[in-house]
């Protein structure tokens, strides 16, 4: 169902925006709002039950879905800068909080994601890190794209966390 090639065309999310999905435990799509399946270019019916991954860009590092996954099993949320590519080869960036939903035993039901748009400061430099992150992921395998995530995380003196929240903290910063 998904086209083979991206194309160099990016769509641009406005503040206003407000893109929702529901995953069940497997992350096949269960719900999405009308914004989410307009921006996608898919129909309801092509997406649902398909895995969220039809909406994965070739240009998004395995590491950052690694870490997404891991933490939602672990029932925590994680904020994470997400590159889609919707039908027609086009792409978006979001800022994306994503949970997991319990049911009344604290098992997990299912799993939410919430996209707003990116800071602009976001965009100077999450591309340029996935780039990085994507090249290391290509010559040495997934491992290698953890550790040069974690080597600019040090540098930084951060946290993922932390790191990821500063970047979109600045856009509703007085200072800029």
């Amino acid at each position: 169902m998904q086209i083979l090639n991206h194309t160099k065309t990016e769509k641009e999310l406005t503040s206003d925006d407000f893109i929702v999905s529901k995953t069940d435990r497997m992350g096949r799509i269960i719900y999405g709002n009308r914004a989410f399946v307009k921006l996608s270019g898919y129909g309801e019916s092509e997406l649902l039950h398909q895995t969220h991954s039809i909406l994965r860009h070739p240009e998004m590092p395995k590491i950052i879905f690694q870490y997404l996954w891991e933490r939602i099993q672990q029932k925590k949320e994680i904020f994470a800068y997400v590159k889609n590519m919707c039908k027609d080869g086009s792409s978006y960036w979001g800022f994306a909080n994503i949970t997991s939903t319990l049911d009344k035993q604290g098992n997990i039901r299912d799993f939410q994601s919430v996209r707003r748009k990116p800071s602009k400061i976001a965009m100077e430099s999450i591309p340029q890190l996935y780039k990085q992150l994507l090249a290391a992921e290509r010559s040495e395998g997934i491992e290698a794209s953890k550790a040069a995530l974690e080597k600019v995380l040090r540098a930084k003196g951060t946290s993922y966390d932390k790191f990821i929240l500063t970047l979109q903290q600045y856009a509703s910063s007085p200072l800029l």
